[in-house]
């Protein structure tokens, strides 16, 4: 298809997927849109990109605008990624949490891309803790693309999903399906997928009473405002003492600071203060 991105029309489209996302896409970022929207555009079998524009726009069910989305967000993620973390939330803030928190506990994988994320935090909590504790858990996994989250409800996950999981654990957890590992059951009764723009403060705001948030990598593909918004957002969501998870190359403090560092000793993460 010849179809070329004018730069007021990247910056029309750019501005109307922040509006509506948060994920903001700089100018350098021209030639990776173009490609994407070239993508859609041929599948619906159009060639006027002010037309493909208006349909994102005006189009009721929004049908056009997922599936765009969809197309733009990288879903890189895979079992057991950035290690050290996990093993700070294992040995370290899980034993505090038990010993701290008489009711339930909630863990909120947001971003949760394909699963990977939450059925880990799920086999953490089977590993960690026993029946007792474990029927006081929830694991709540959101993203904004509908098809990731249909992808992780499946659960089936290939050799480059799957190729850090302990055998043990392989074993215990999943199960043969063809050429891919399919997670069982007993993970599946912890998790629960949700679709959730992390924009829309209405609806992150109606998740309340978590304990732990793990927003890795995601926050990057957003603008210091919008970061903002959602630091704020996930501060009233969470319990005091709570905490948050950011990827190693993202920092909360250059955000905002109404979360505390708390330095642990396999970790650095993030805590909303408890109030004296």
């Amino acid at each position: 298809m010849n179809v070329t991105l004018s730069m007021e029309q990247f910056h029309r489209l750019r501005d109307y997927i922040y509006q509506k996302t948060g994920i903001y896409f700089p100018d350098s970022k021209l030639y990776f849109v173009e490609r994407r929207l070239i993508q859609r555009m041929e599948a619906l079998g159009l060639s006027d990109i002010n037309y493909y524009y208006s349909m994102l726009r005006f189009e009721n069910n929004g049908t056009e605008l997922q599936a765009f989305i969809e197309v733009l967000t990288v879903n890189e993620t895979y079992f057991f990624r950035e290690f050290s973390q996990l093993k700070c939330f294992a040995e370290e803030v899980l034993p505090e949490l038990v010993r701290r928190e008489k009711g339930n506990l909630v863990f909120w994988s947001a971003g949760c891309s394909t699963g990977e994320e939450a059925y880990t935090l799920a086999i953490i909590l089977h590993e960690m803790l026993g029946p007792e504790n474990l029927a006081r858990c929830r694991i709540i996994a959101t993203d904004i693309d509908n098809k990731v989250l249909a992808f992780a409800r499946k659960g089936c996950y290939a050799e480059r999903s799957t190729r850090h999981i302990p055998t043990p654990y392989v074993r215990k957890y999943f199960e043969q399906s063809g050429t891919e590992l399919k997670v069982n059951q007993q993970l599946r009764s912890l998790v629960e997928f949700q679709q959730l723009n992390l924009m829309e403060s209405t609806m992150m705001r109606q998740l309340q009473e978590v304990d732990v948030i793990f927003c890795r990598n995601v926050l990057i593909y957003f603008d210091d405002q919008s970061r903002r918004q959602v630091a704020l957002d996930f501060y009233q969501s969470i319990k005091p003492g709570g905490y948050v998870f950011l990827g190693h190359s993202e920092s909360m403090s250059r955000i905002t600071s109404i979360f505390q560092l708390r330095k642990f000793q396999h970790s650095i993460i993030y805590q909303k203060p408890v109030a004296r």
